[in-house]
């Protein structure tokens, strides 16, 4: 059976996934920690790091290529209900991994989804959207600009 990851739903899960394996660890913990108790639920994979090949396309549209390796944790929980959530983090942090997986799963359930779209999603996005911002001017001010000056020869 195969999924269909270009549905509105696939869409806005792997948007929610991208917030949450981004996130800072210490940002991402504090947000689960506001949320109170959260349903209990089962590990169907623990957290464990592994490598992952990032492939690249040269200019953005060309060929891919192989850029390199990176390490990854990755994590699978399920709720009561049988609701799986799953995590992918860059790094070794078990931890961000396993409350990725718990969030994605929850994020998945009526009664849970506004509330953490609001109290983890949103502020994680505009956090992780300011660190873009803020590294961005950085990267600017080394831009260097180049200019042609003509000779005024006939």
């Amino acid at each position: 059976m195969q999924t269909d990851t270009t549905s509105p739903a696939a869409g806005r899960r792997a948007a929610w996934m991208r917030v949450l394996a981004l996130a800072e660890p210490a940002a991402l913990d504090r947000a689960v920690q506001a949320l109170g108790p959260l349903p209990p639920h089962s590990t169907l994979r623990p957290a464990e790091s592994g490598m992952a090949m990032v492939r690249a396309r040269s200019g953005g549209t060309g060929a891919q290529f192989n850029l390199g390796e990176m390490s990854i944790t990755r994590c699978a929980v399920t709720l009561e209900g049988g609701t799986m959530g799953v995590g992918y983090v860059p790094g070794r942090a078990r931890r961000h991994a396993e409350h990725a997986a718990v969030l994605d799963a929850l994020l998945q359930r009526d009664e849970w989804h506004d509330r953490i779209q609001a109290g983890v999603i949103e502020p994680l996005a505009q956090a992780h959207a300011e660190r873009a911002r803020r590294q961005s001017c950085v990267a600017a001010q080394t831009q260097v600009e180049f200019f042609t000056m003509v000779r005024g020869e006939d």
